[in-house]
């Protein structure tokens, strides 16, 4: 994966090089510490979350996608994901196994719920 990283790490201050834009500037208006994002595009940061990579993509207007693809995850063919569930992900940050348990089985909860209101 660093191979990757460090391909992310050059687009992202390619990109942000080509908007003008210094590290504080994005940290302003993103919340990632400009110390964090420096070590992204030097490539010394492992593992970005894809909270933060989503931050990104919708700051420098770069297809989701796209900068998962180059940090190293792996994006289904076509490049099409679900929006709502990478949404949803990047909204919850990272969950342990029994956490995501429990929220399939509150959702299956909610869904049953919601099918009894219906009949």
């Amino acid at each position: 994966m660093s191979q990757e990283l460090s391909k992310l790490g050059s687009f992202l201050a390619s990109v942000r090089q080509h908007q003008k834009l210094t590290l504080r500037a994005v940290e302003t208006q993103t919340g990632i510490s400009n110390a964090y994002l420096s070590q992204l595009e030097t490539g010394k940061i492992r593992s970005p979350s894809p909270a933060i990579l989503r931050k990104l993509s919708d700051f420098y207007e770069i297809p989701y996608t796209s900068i998962l693809e180059l940090a190293g995850y792996p994006v289904p063919e076509g490049g099409k994901l679900d929006t709502s569930l990478t949404d949803l992900a990047a909204r919850l940050g990272p969950v342990t196994s029994e956490e995501a348990d429990e929220l399939a089985d509150y959702l299956k909860y909610l869904r049953s719920k919601q099918n009894k209101r219906k009949i």
